[in-house]
């Protein structure tokens, strides 16, 4: 199936690929974008920012990032301040995020991106940690 759905990727995480693994599972061939090798520019990651219907800091990642070198935590910086630093250390901003006909979202847990699949899984989808997130019949799993 060809459809048109972009995911921001980063290989080096298990969120990330659990998200990608899912779309793949629902017989779909996102478009990957590695951002950390191509970030977005700072006009499309204000549009994504906007289209997901979340704000900067939402978007912030903090584990395994410059953030409290930066300071980030500060509530007194604005939205532009923060995009600053996410165009300037793309590791800041958050994955993955994924945009699929049905909206934009970050996909934190990674289950969030079956609600932006235009198809169904195909079958059985267990996390790489075993956690069991689609059923054989293709049916979210919910604990």
């Amino acid at each position: 199936m060809t459809t048109d759905i972009v995911i921001y990727h980063n290989p080096e995480c298990g969120t990330s690929r659990n998200t990608l693994a899912m779309i793949r599972n629902a017989g779909i061939e996102p478009h990957v974008v590695e951002y950390l090798k191509t970030p977005p520019a700072r006009a499309l990651l204000e549009s994504l920012i906007a289209r997901a219907g979340i704000s900067p800091r939402k978007l912030l990642r903090e584990k395994g990032t410059p953030y409290a070198e930066l300071g980030l935590d500060n509530p007194e910086l604005t939205d532009e301040q923060l995009i600053d630093a996410m165009m300037e250390h793309p590791i800041l901003i958050n994955r993955p995020l994924v945009v699929s006909p049905l909206g934009v979202k970050l996909c934190r847990p990674s289950e969030e991106v079956l609600d932006l699949l235009p198809a169904a899984q195909r079958g059985a989808f267990a996390k790489e940690d075993g956690e069991q997130v689609v059923d054989a019949a293709g049916n979210r799993v919910t604990g």
